[in-house]
């Protein structure tokens, strides 16, 4: 940069752990801090939506599986390991199935 002036991108937004690693790793810095729990949650959330919305967009296996991920970091902040959510997945489907038949409810009469 002209002047000896570095570019600096700003991100606010929750990352992998190893990101910084592998940010400094390719010879850039980075600034990072750690998050109280309100601050994680609230950003796990915002990750959620993004990660969501990535997947809509690209329809991708690898946005999907970041979605896994970022519920199974909510699950465990929760103090849910990822087989117990597993577990309640399996629980709801047995009750009321999954989504394999493609049915979309129209509507219903009393």
């Amino acid at each position: 940069m002209p002047g000896g002036r570095k570019r600096m991108t700003v991100y606010h937004k929750l990352v992998r752990d190893r990101i910084p690693e592998i940010i400094e790793a390719s010879g850039r810095r980075c600034v990072v801090r750690v998050l109280d729990d309100q601050a994680y949650l609230d950003s796990l959330h915002r990750k959620l939506e993004e990660e969501l919305q990535e997947y809509l967009t690209s329809r991708s296996l690898e946005e999907l599986a970041d979605l896994l991920e970022v519920a199974y970091a909510i699950a465990e902040f929760r103090g849910v390991r990822p087989e117990q959510l597993e577990q309640v997945r399996r629980e709801k489907r047995e009750a009321r199935s999954g989504f394999r038949r493609r049915l979309f409810l129209l509507q219903v009469s009393d």
